[in-house]
């Protein structure tokens, strides 16, 4: 590769962070250092700093200023958005009498970048995040990498940190990482006591009517009798294809075998656990599953009409409010079903709804769905930004009312037929729901309970929000109200025609 010699020291640190990730004991292996960003010298506004494209310099270039820097530049360059923070920072050091230009020369914004290597793997971004958020550190950028042999880089620019050195934030880095792997090592210990607690209840059973049993699985797919045929999507970790499994018309998700992994392992049995549980109407049906590597797959029934995504965004579908309201009662219906069952699902959203032959609209995808815990909540990150709680954002304990606000994006989204936050990413979205309160606008046309519902739905605090059972009264006096008004037209329009004509034949 052709790199900029002034880059030379951060090509070797990376090579030496990624060599000593691959001894388990090391990871993961991390590098802290003091980089220096300075201000862009001109007086452009904050907003034309950001957007101004023309700004944007090499990755493997280094700005230059007139003083000798401090500290070296970060390994990526003094970016737009970075030189964006220093030139805000600055204006704060202006004295009277001095010009911006003057001023931004003489400061520059001393901030620290920390450098992660470890083994790849799903949600390793989310963890590094939370990471240097719980030690009060403001990620500033962040450049992800991943090897061909499985390992990650992960770059982060970060201020938060009061003091100019490294050595306590080393430490504090430790720290942490040392907190997080005993957090780790003692889930695993209590799921293993939990099983082995399981299996003691088991043997000490009372007598109770014997079922014949032949010894096998009855949820453990013959793949002999699985005929795979079209293939119908296909994401990061697995493909979904359409088949038939002892005549009977299915749908398969297979997952890649070169992208399992133990995580992704937990997903599945997971999912497999959960599915097993329940049976609804609303509730895609489980039919069975491959368990034995490489040939993991989950079976369920095959949805004709597919995702109501796919109707909105991709068929450009449109709901008639009658029909929306059905829609939105489907839903609820099998949401209310998985919350009695201490089900959370963490990921509902239109995608993950899906539409039968008979239009019947069930919930599915349960590879991030958890039986709740005693204690009644639950943390980590999980789902998808657009339709996320804020306490799911934010990292903090939550329960099922989460999926109560991740239903109202939905309805949102059946009334307008629009992608949430449109003219944002994820993760603007996520920032403008937590921080500024951020809402989708509800359309002025749309019926006043509806809208009322919406608003309940989303709120911020969680227990303001109503429970599944709530929601389906409420949308079924809706669906009421609206019959009744439609019949009340109908019975206008044929008396007033009825009328017209008695006037025709008197004259």
């Amino acid at each position: 590769m052709d790199v900029n010699v002034e880059r030379a020291e951060d090509v070797l640190t990376h090579k030496r962070l990624l060599q000593l990730a691959e001894h388990p004991a090391n990871r993961p292996a991390f590098e802290v250092r003091l980089v220096q960003v300075y201000p862009i010298h001109n007086e452009m506004s904050f907003d034309s700093i950001l957007s101004d494209c023309a700004m944007k310099e090499d990755a493997q270039s280094s700005y230059m200023p007139s003083r000798q820097s401090v500290h070296p530049p970060p390994t990526f360059g003094s970016t737009p958005n970075l030189e964006a923070l220093a030139f805000q920072a600055n204006r704060y050091h202006v004295q009277d009498g001095d010009s911006a230009v003057n001023s931004a020369s003489r400061f520059s914004w001393p901030m620290h970048e920390i450098t992660f290597s470890t083994v790849d793997r799903p949600k390793l971004l989310s963890e590094l995040t939370f990471l240097l958020a719980e030690i009060g550190l403001n990620i500033q950028e962040a450049h992800a990498f991943s090897t061909v042999d499985g390992f990650s880089l992960d770059v982060f620019v970060v201020d938060g940190w009061p003091r100019e050195e490294t050595e306590e934030l080393r430490n504090a880095l430790e720290k942490e990482i040392l907190k997080f792997k005993e957090q780790s090592c003692s889930k695993k210990a209590s799921v293993s006591a939990a099983s082995k607690q399981n299996e003691t209840r088991v043997r000490t059973l009372p007598d109770c009517i014997e079922i014949p049993s032949d010894g096998t699985d009855v949820w453990e797919i013959d793949s002999s009798q699985l005929k795979i045929e079209n293939k119908v999507a296909s994401g990061s970790y697995g493909d979904l294809y359409r088949g038939t499994y002892c005549s009977q018309e299915v749908a398969i998700k297979i997952l890649k075998p070169e992208r399992v992994s133990e995580e992704l392992l937990r997903e599945f049995s997971q999912e497999v656990y959960i599915m097993r549980k329940i049976r609804h109407k609303n509730v895609v049906q489980f039919i069975g599953a491959c368990t034995r590597p490489p040939n993991l797959c989950i079976v369920t029934e095959f949805m004709a009409r597919g995702s109501i995504y796919d109707f909105l965004h991709k068929q450009k579908g449109v709901f008639k409010l009658p029909s929306l309201i059905k829609v939105a009662t489907d839903v609820s219906r099998g949401m209310s079903y998985l919350h009695q069952n201490n089900i959370i699902h963490r990921d509902l959203k239109t995608a993950n709804l899906l539409m039968d032959e008979n239009e019947v609209v069930k919930v599915a995808d349960f590879g991030v769905a958890r039986v709740q815990t005693q204690s009644g909540v639950m943390t980590a990150e999980t789902g998808t930004y657009r339709w996320m709680a804020p306490e799911v954002i934010e990292h903090k304990p939550y329960d099922h009312k989460a999926d109560v606000f991740s239903f109202a994006i939905v309805l949102w989204e059946l009334l307008t037929g629009e992608l949430p936050y449109s003219y944002l990413t994820p993760l603007q979205a996520a920032v403008g729901v937590v921080q500024k309160g951020l809402r989708p606008t509800i359309p002025k046309n749309a019926h006043p309970k509806l809208s009322e519902l919406l608003e309940r739905c989303w709120r911020q605090d969680p227990s303001q929000r109503p429970n599944f059972s709530e929601i389906i009264d409420i949308l079924q006096q809706i669906d009421k109200e609206v019959r009744n008004e439609k019949g009340d037209r109908r019975k206008d329009k044929s008396s007033g025609g009825f009328f017209s004509a008695l006037i025709r034949g008197h004259h």
